[in-house]
């Protein structure tokens, strides 16, 4: 069985194809799990989709042909052409996919090192494919030392503190631009990249106009947030764009809703940061209108790296030493049942006869509890060389496992350990 990943993230491939790519419809994140689970090769899958990344990952029993069948549903669903959706893949398997699983959780494979979000946006996207029936133990503790190694991570470096996303960089751009100081700023969308953007343009000095489809939405955000942020219905975005020279839109649109018909000439600058993916903005760009994109942070996402990058090395060794002590704890779980198989099945031998012994006589009854004891010391004590070597097996582990059925014949011992159930959904 092997685990497998196929990646489109900001690190290669454009903005255009990303928004191309963009699921945030759970009824097409199904649609796409339904493609995928239906190959006979694969057993689990989940599909973490974000404004910066398209990640699949997935548990199956063979990888021959399943990279290109996994291209070829997404490319089916979002009618993108399967070849450059090959092209600009990053393919992992096995180790590689549980690194790179475990970087994605940690933030470090983020636009923007350190960021809070992704651990959110993972656990929903296994939560999501589990409920549906598409995601299952194998996946689950993956994830689960993914969460493992991100908290270790959170709490043996500085890499989260003073935690930073897109909305912060974008606004920290803006204030290399101008002084935020009580600049009135508009922020379209009171989602989670809106309340960002509000809370860092607050934590600036900005005063903020909130504008929102359902308007009660934002209005609840802002009684959160403080006087400083003002609500109006979206309907009076005309207006604002021709107002105002600061604006943030982060809304989950499909199509942009700032175009160069809704603005007129103004003898001010107007500054656009646009943080949705799909993007929100298609303005043409003059002295006067400057448009900032995900993409166009790279400036301010590579000075953050920069700070970051001892911080992230001691975050690779801890992500390196998480990936090889999942793979122990993998070869520990396929081992334990037939371990504990040959424990039954010694102890029910040692019993039988001991059994044997006391209706014979060879025993007195007095004496029964102490060679009890004596017996289980002794299966436990030649039990003990043959356990450690079975949890030191790296190649042929199956067919010696299979021997080792055979020839104690534990075929019914082994069934009842066969299966490892997932008894706490509520831990990731």
């Amino acid at each position: 069985m092997h685990y497998f990943c196929v990646s489109w993230t900001h690190k290669n491939t454009d903005i255009t194809l990303r928004e191309k790519l963009s699921i945030t419809d759970e009824a097409r994140i199904k649609e796409l799990l339904r493609l995928i689970n239906a190959n006979s090769s694969i057993d689990e899958s989940f599909v973490l989709s974000t404004c910066n990344r398209i990640e699949i990952f997935v548990y199956a029993s063979e990888l021959e042909k399943i990279a290109d069948y996994i291209v070829a549903s997404l490319s089916l669903l979002c009618g993108v052409d399967k070849e450059v959706l090959f092209q600009k893949a990053d393919f992992f398997e096995d180790i590689g996919a549980i690194h790179h699983l475990f970087s994605v959780a940690s933030s470090l494979d983020s636009l923007v090192v350190g960021e809070t979000q992704i651990a959110g946006q993972l656990k929903d996207a296994f939560n999501f494919a589990y409920k549906q029936h598409f995601s299952g133990v194998n996946l689950w503790q993956a994830i689960h030392f993914a969460f493992k190694c991100a908290a270790s991570i959170r709490n043996e470096t500085q890499i989260s503190k003073n935690p930073v996303s897109i909305a912060s960089v974008a606004v920290s751009k803006a204030k290399e631009l101008l002084d935020l100081k009580d600049k009135e700023a508009v922020v379209i969308g009171a989602g989670e990249m809106g309340e960002l953007a509000c809370k860092h343009l607050l934590n600036s000095g900005a005063k903020i106009l909130l504008l929102n489809r359902n308007l009660d939405k934002a209005k609840n955000l802002a009684k959160c947030l403080g006087e400083r942020v003002k609500t109006a219905d979206i309907s009076s975005l005309k207006e604002c764009l021709n107002h105002y020279e600061l604006f943030f839109s982060a809304t989950n649109s499909l199509q942009c809703i700032i175009t160069d018909e809704l603005l007129q000439k103004r003898d001010f600058t107007r500054y656009f940061f646009d943080i949705a993916v799909p993007r929100d903005i298609n303005l043409s760009e003059d002295k006067s209108i400057k448009v900032f994109s995900v993409d166009d942070l790279e400036e301010v996402v590579s000075k953050n790296l920069a700070l970051r990058e001892k911080q992230a090395q001691i975050a690779y060794n801890i992500i390196n030493t998480m990936t090889s002590d999942f793979f122990k704890y993998l070869n520990d779980q396929a081992l334990n049942p037939i371990i504990k198989a040959l424990r039954l099945k010694a102890k029910d031998c040692a019993n039988a006869q001991l059994e044997i012994a006391l209706k014979k006589g060879y025993l007195k009854k007095s004496d029964e509890e102490e060679a009890r004891k004596l017996i289980h010391q002794v299966f436990k004590a030649f039990l003990h060389a043959p356990t450690k070597k079975l949890k030191a097996l790296q190649d042929q582990r199956e067919v010696i496992l299979d021997s080792l059925r055979y020839v104690f014949e534990l075929e019914d011992e082994f069934e009842d350990f066969d299966e490892i159930v997932l008894e706490n959904d509520n831990e990731i």
